[in-house]
């Protein structure tokens, strides 16, 4: 009888044995590396007290006067709730996805870990969820993750684990709930639900709907992958997921379920882009609040972190007011740009922009490589390739334009656009200085009525030379001349003659001391060119002055912040209010507002009537500076002054024609907003007022516009001309040279 074969396979109870070998030695193993986690040789883990003392860093909102949200300052975007302003069915879409078991674990859910084996490993359903529980993310969300070679993710798992069991052993649910709901990313550099919903929907996370809840907790699975701006296809299947899952646990009825699935995916989304209108603005209050904490610091030894305390900054910005001014500023300019960019290839001036570029090439200019480059443009188009000499260009022959808007009374700033937009060309034009040109002039007639002049005081309209001034001869821009003009027609009409001869009257100290007291640089009274705008001066430094023509000779000082608080609300600061200082006579504000009235009513500034059809009370200011450089436009009310400019970058490009005058470039940007204002109810009511009466005054402007010199008036000027600032021109020779060329026209 033939013997049998002994089997070549492994019997089944060495199969067995071995595989609990294996197993016991697994399980060793694994034992073995918690414990010695648990020792802190990969890392020392956080205490109870440590745990206890979490705080999530929180961004420092700042406000518009409304309340509403235009920056923030932070080292990660987010904003903190508290429990009772997370929605029930935010909670109930959080657990039901990410960790169902939430209620019944402490921390370590051992069946989580069963069933991502069988379910999602082995069954391949994806929907079952990770095996780390709500508090074991929250740990690696608040920890992060450390590398330790081969081991980094069991090392990572367990420090989780156990740091989680602890966790558990200091907060409750609702606080774990809070601390995870504050804590998780969300794509973009987003932290937090808060953050989350505001960016996404335009809303607190307290008016989330159940289908917006489920679209940001489905974006948890992969922030990319499943975010609703980028793949909103993606977005609203796993959206349904969760809704579906919500189901599952009780939380919507199987018809909630199914109407809800049928909507579709809407966003209102409120990226970094929406904060932009508000940037230049936000940038000037983040830089004022440091040095108002700095300030408290000193003075409490309390100090603040504005980028991680979650403070809040109320500050006076008007958000319509703000809209308003960008929307004129994007209108127009974007009609302006491509004449500008005809003007200037029909004067050739990029050629000879290049031709001075290249006389001091660097590398770049001359190996002039063409890439796609993402620049600013109007229309918001798409990056595109350029060369690199294209893309100066581009920036070079660019309008910027600035609008700055205060409330007189008490300084407040109402409106602050520092120029075409903040992340690409953040060079703030509010604050930098430029050719103030003919928005000066005002300031020039209240030093002579400070010096007892009166609107009817008439002004020499004579060409004259100026030998001790290198023979300069200023002109009108008409090229009119003769005779003789009233102060206030000469002001309405912006002309230059009289202006000048009108500086020569009044004196460089009494002109210095009056520009001193209304915030502007006094020694550029020296040169009388100043009287034509020669003097470089910020837009927020000529919206201070006018505030005093505003407010009865009261200048103010600008305010931005009203208050900051903490995250609780607890005021850390409060603004004081100021009534500011007399800067000018009383008598003499009210007389320069009456002149600047008639200049909008019938002078430079009529278009703000004629092509805006504002109709409310307004005074107003043209400038233009040589060659057209700057463009300006000043218009007030005692309630509000709003200034404006417009330019390139220098002011070598420019229009070569009237379009580029202040009442063409300028005033289209404070037209629309007065227009605005007096179309808005609640505008008109805030920033309305009535100008002073000059009913009660004994100098009134009941006289003609000119005049022609008595023949006594006309010998005593023949003959004492030359001792009076100047000699007629047709008694010297014309001379061409740099003041004649500089401010040889009239700024309107």
């Amino acid at each position: 009888m033939a013997k049998k074969k002994k089997s070549s396979s492994p019997s089944r109870s060495a199969v067995i044995k071995w595989s609990l070998i294996v197993l016991g030695a697994l399980l060793l193993g694994l034992g073995l590396l918690i414990w010695v986690v648990n020792l802190g040789l990969f890392g020392k883990l956080p205490t109870k007290d440590e745990i206890a003392a979490i705080r999530n860093e929180e961004a420092t909102l700042i406000l518009a006067n409304d309340g509403t949200i235009i920056g923030k300052v932070f080292a990660e975007d987010r904003t903190n709730i508290p429990f009772g302003s997370i929605p029930k069915h935010l909670i109930h879409a959080l657990v039901s996805t990410e960790d169902q078991r939430f209620y019944q674990h402490e921390g370590v859910d051992s069946r989580s870990y069963i069933r991502v084996f069988l379910r999602t490993i082995l069954g391949g359903d994806q929907s079952g969820g990770g095996g780390s529980t709500l508090s074991q993310q929250l740990v690696k969300n608040l920890y992060g993750r450390e590398k330790h070679g081969l081991l980094t993710l069991p090392v990572n798992k367990i420090k989780e684990a156990l740091v989680a069991a602890r966790l558990e052993q200091v907060y409750d649910k609702n606080d774990v709930l809070t601390l995870y709901l504050n804590s998780v990313p969300f794509g973009e550099d987003l932290y937090g639900v808060e953050a989350a919903a505001r960016r996404y929907f335009n809303k607190p996370a307290q008016r989330l709907k159940v289908e917006e809840a489920a679209v940001l907790v489905g974006m948890l699975k992969a922030n990319t992958s499943y975010n609703p701006r980028l793949n909103p296809e993606r977005s609203r299947e796993r959206r349904n997921l969760v809704l579906r899952l919500m189901a599952t646990r009780g939380h919507l009825t199987a018809a909630e379920v199914d109407s809800l699935q049928l909507l579709p995916l809407t966003i209102d989304y409120r990226g970094r882009d929406a904060l932009d209108l508000y940037g230049y603005f936000t940038e000037r209050v983040g830089r004022e609040a440091r040095k108002i904490l700095a300030d408290l610091a000193k003075k409490n030894g309390k100090a603040y972190d504005i980028e991680k305390d979650g403070l809040r900054i109320h500050t006076t910005l008007d958000p319509m007011l703000q809209h308003l001014a960008q929307e004129a500023l994007f209108t127009h300019l974007t009609a302006m740009q491509p004449k500008l960019d005809r003007e200037l290839k029909l004067g050739k001036v990029r050629a000879a922009w290049e031709k001075r570029k290249g006389k001091k090439a660097d590398a770049a200019w001359k190996k002039n490589t063409t890439e796609v480059r993402d620049v600013f443009t109007w229309d918001d188009a798409e990056p595109k390739a350029m060369s690199y000499r294209d893309s100066l260009w581009h920036y070079h022959s660019l309008l910027n334009g600035a609008v700055y808007m205060v409330e007189p009374s008490n300084g407040k700033v109402r409106a602050w656009v520092g120029g075409d937009h903040h992340r690409y060309l953040p060079l703030d034009l509010v604050t930098s200085r430029r050719s103030i040109a003919s928005t000066i002039k005002p300031v020039i007639y209240a030093a002579a009525l400070e010096e007892g002049m009166d609107p009817c005081t008439y002004l020499n309209n004579e060409i004259k030379v100026y030998p001790e001034h290198q023979g300069w001869s200023p002109q009108n821009y008409d090229g009119s001349s003769g005779g003789e003009v009233s102060m206030w027609f000469a002001l309405a009409q912006s002309m230059n003659l009289p202006t000048v001869d009108l500086y020569f009257r009044t004196g460089e100290k009494p002109l210095a001391r009056t520009m001193n007291a209304l915030g502007l640089p006094g020694k550029a009274a020296a040169k009388p060119a100043v009287a034509l705008g020669a003097a470089d001066i910020s837009l927020q430094e000529i919206v201070r002055a006018y505030g005093a023509f505003a407010t009865r000779g009261r200048r103010v000082e600008p305010v931005m912040i009203e208050k900051i608080t903490d995250a609780q609300g607890k005021v850390l600061y409060q603004a004081k209010g100021s009534s500011g200082r007399q800067a000018i006579d009383e008598r003499t504000a009210i007389l320069v507002s009456a002149m600047l009235r008639r200049a909008v009513d019938q002078g430079t500034g009529t278009a703000l009537r004629g092509r805006f059809g504002v109709g409310i009370p307004v005074a107003g200011k043209t400038g233009t500076s040589q060659d057209y450089g700057d463009a300006w436009f000043m218009g007030y009310t005692p309630g509000l002054v709003v200034g404006s400019w417009v330019g390139a970058r220098e002011p070598s490009v420019h229009f070569s024609s009237g379009l580029g005058s202040g009442s063409q470039l300028a005033l289209p940007l404070v037209g629309p907003v007065f227009a605005g204002i007096e179309r808005s109810p609640d505008l008109r009511k805030k920033y309305v007022r009535s100008f002073p009466s000059l009913e009660t005054d004994s100098l009134t402007f009941d006289c003609s516009a000119r005049r022609d010199p008595s023949a006594i008036e006309q010998v005593i000027d023949d003959v004492f001309g030359p001792k009076r600032h100047g000699v007629p021109m047709e008694d010297t020779t014309k001379k061409e040279n740099f003041f004649k060329r500089l401010f040889g026209k009239e700024d309107d």
